[in-house]
């Protein structure tokens, strides 16, 4: 979890280029995950996270393209990590008998091409068309309820396209930085599971393709969550636990270990965020006072 946390922090110091310090940036993570947390996952934090690495004083353009670049690198990740897994498992990365109500095999493969044109319409909008983007911007907010927003959607979607050219101008260094940021934050954020099953399972000794399967799992897993109702998943992971892992703990004890993951993945959040918001906003507040 340290290592999920802390390369996220990295990498939105390179793609910030610096311009946040590692308090920041420690801030504007934090505070992400917890409005990921408190928010349905079909909605997810995206737009919490531009208003807050906005306030840490980008405009409002750059912001939105760097929160849309992490999209990008996540699901490049994503994308990449299952066509591997797909070289080595074959169809065992999608069907291995788990005991949802639905085919996960057909599930799994919509997903996958919903995250694929995903991110082809994120990579077109910074790379290919941030003039389009503006327009849409503009477009909406030409109604009479949003017009008085109007001005500074037009600035945002200028700075926007500003942001797009000097992403497009990035050596080749900066980009493997934040791939590779990212791989090992996704790489851990799954591998918190791996250990817990290697943690209460110590018979099972250390198999590298049983890790890959386990592994493998998360990633169908994930395609789930990501589409949840409820509040940072809550009640559907601990469901798919169920589902997906029902034959690598010891019986009865699914529910714990449901409990046990979340406990360690997801419910810090909520309490760090909820010390760290109105530290946040209190620093917000001294610095606009200072102005």
């Amino acid at each position: 979890m340290v290592m999920r946390d802390l390369m996220y922090i990295v990498r939105i110091r390179i793609l910030t280029e610096n311009q946040l310090s590692w308090r920041d940036s420690w801030h504007v993570v934090m505070l992400w995950e917890f409005a990921t947390s408190v928010t349905p996952s079909m909605v997810g934090g995206s737009v919490f996270a531009i208003y807050f690495v906005n306030r840490e004083g980008l405009s409002l353009g750059r912001s939105t393209a760097i929160v849309l670049t992490t999209a990008m690198l996540d699901e490049i990740f994503y994308i990449l990590t299952v066509a591997v897994l797909l070289l080595l498992l074959g169809t065992d990365l999608v069907y291995f008998g788990s005991s949802l109500p639905f085919n996960p095999m057909l599930f799994f493969f919509l997903g996958y091409g919903v995250i694929i044109a995903m991110t082809l319409g994120i990579t077109l909008g910074i790379f290919v068309a941030p003039h389009g983007i503006k327009k849409i911007l503009v477009a909406l907010f030409s109604f009479s309820i949003l017009k008085k927003w109007k001005p500074k959607m037009e600035r945002t979607g200028d700075e926007l396209i500003t942001t797009s050219i000097e992403l497009k101008g990035k050596s080749f260094g900066y980009w493997a930085k934040a791939f590779i940021a990212t791989a090992l934050t996704w790489t851990a954020r799954f591998m918190v599971l791996n250990f817990l099953i290697l943690a209460l399972n110590p018979e099972l000794g250390f198999h590298i393709m049983q890790q890959l399967l386990f592994f493998a799992k998360q990633l169908v897993m994930w395609v789930i969550l990501m589409i949840s109702p409820t509040p940072g998943a809550s009640g559907i992971a601990e469901l798919s636990i169920s589902a997906f892992f029902k034959n690598d703990f010891p019986e009865h004890t699914h529910a714990a270990v449901a409990v046990l993951w979340r406990t360690i993945s997801y419910y810090p959040y909520l309490a760090i965020g909820l010390l760290i918001l109105p530290i946040w906003l209190r620093k917000l507040l001294k610095r606009e006072n200072s102005l």
